[in-house]
């Protein structure tokens, strides 16, 4: 669980520090240029972590459901050695789809200007710049991005079926409680993502506009990475402890701490 949950961690890390950083550094210098080329590398990266990170939830939910339902199985199905074979299969399968569909996309010329109007190069934002009879050379990609969106949705959506028949079965309250308490708030911050996807990507254009367009993209490209840490972490009792004493030792030395505005 802790080897996957480092994945996560690393791919939620990298998907923040690629679209937030150049976001600030814009606004504090009051300009909103990016290159061609930073342009692409941006798409590619953030097409990589995501699709990498909806893989590794895939792989995550199937991890679960084996711990869950079939736990005298474990050592056998999910040993260390499967376990690194899945993640690396998550992470090369980015690459493969952020490769394909980068490619894709700026294979398209582009006749109606360079302006992308978003805070990071989107797709659909860059599709409307481009010519219109190209535009259909890249719902190949789309339809391949939807079919793999949608496979692994069904199987994350039946493994927490199983295990949440399996939970309903124990004995103990508390158990059923920390189960749920886990899964219940993962499935939201994964149902937000995928529904914030399918409605950035595939709305139709008349109901298309700059903020919705705006709180779209930061409902999946922001929220989901900032929220999974805090989700998984904090069900770590030591992390927990950890906080508490943090938070502890500042109110008790508060009156030591320096004091940088002073009237």
């Amino acid at each position: 669980m802790y080897f996957f949950l480092l994945n996560l961690a690393l791919l939620d890390l990298g998907s923040i520090s690629n679209t937030l950083p150049k976001a600030m550094a814009n606004s504090l210098w009051n300009t909103r240029a990016i290159s061609y080329a930073g342009c692409a590398a941006q798409l590619f990266i953030f097409l990589f972590l995501m699709s990498a990170e909806y893989f590794l939830l895939t792989v995550m939910s199937y991890d679960r459901y084996i711990a869950i339902c079939k736990p005298l199985h474990y050592a056998t199905l999910l040993g260390s050695r499967a376990c690194a074979q899945m993640a690396a299969a998550a992470w090369g399968s980015g690459v493969l789809y952020a490769l394909l569909h980068t490619a894709t996309t700026f294979s398209l010329p582009l006749c109606q200007g360079n302006a992308v109007d978003q805070f990071f190069c989107e797709i659909p934002q860059i599709l409307k710049i481009s010519c219109t009879d190209s535009y259909l050379k890249s719902f190949w990609v789309v339809v391949i991005g939807v079919c793999l969106a949608s496979g692994c949705f069904v199987f994350i959506f039946f493994s927490y079926v199983q295990i949440f028949r399996a939970v309903l079965r124990m004995p103990s309250e508390q158990g059923r409680h920390k189960a749920f308490s886990t899964c219940l708030p993962h499935l939201f911050v994964l149902s937000l993502f995928i529904n914030t996807c399918f409605f950035a990507y595939l709305k139709p254009p008349s109901i298309s506009s700059p903020s919705l367009n705006l709180v779209m993209a930061v409902l999946y490209s922001v929220i989901p990475p900032t929220l999974n840490p805090l989700i998984y972490s904090m069900r770590n009792q030591e992390l927990k402890w950890a906080i508490r004493k943090v938070i502890s030792w500042l109110f008790l030395n508060s009156d030591k701490l320096p004091l940088f505005f002073q009237k």
